[in-house]
């Protein structure tokens, strides 16, 4: 019986460990709407600031995967070329759940407004926490 109670008290201890302050919620909230609002304005690299500025940073989309910041920020510059190409940007943000103290999972949708068309889809991103910033380190958007 008593080892039962010990771990039901480091089965407790170690998920409540992972509950985030709503600061860091805000935090990873506030990266998102910064970059909505930099994409709105047709400024890819304060966009791309969301993301960790590495070549471990993978992205996912249609065309298969894409490894390193600068590899992605050509992709984009490639894909939606000029603001007629960006349009309007929007997010809907249905999750954001605390892995760990330093990693967090984002699900959301995204929807462009353009003179043409209307693209939309979802993304998935991980987020960690690095030098006290949230950077998205994983995005796999479709």
């Amino acid at each position: 019986m008593m080892k039962i109670k010990i771990l039901i008290t480091l089965l407790i201890c170690s998920v409540s460990a992972f509950a985030q302050s709503p600061k860091d919620k805000q935090a990873i909230l506030d990266v998102l709407e910064k970059q909505r609002t930099e994409w709105n304005k047709g400024n890819l690299e304060t966009f791309m600031q969301g993301y960790v500025k590495s070549d471990s940073l993978l992205f996912v989309g249609s065309s298969g995967p894409t490894y390193g910041w600068q590899k992605t920020l050509d992709n984009y510059k490639k894909t939606y070329s000029g603001k007629a190409g960006m349009g309007t940007l929007t997010f809907g943000i249905k999750k954001v759940d605390f892995l760990n103290q330093d990693v967090a999972f984002v699900l959301g949708s995204w929807h462009l407004k353009r003179e043409k068309d209307e693209p939309q889809g979802y993304f998935t991103l991980l987020f960690k926490k690095l030098n006290g910033e949230w950077k998205i380190f994983v995005d796999h958007s479709s």
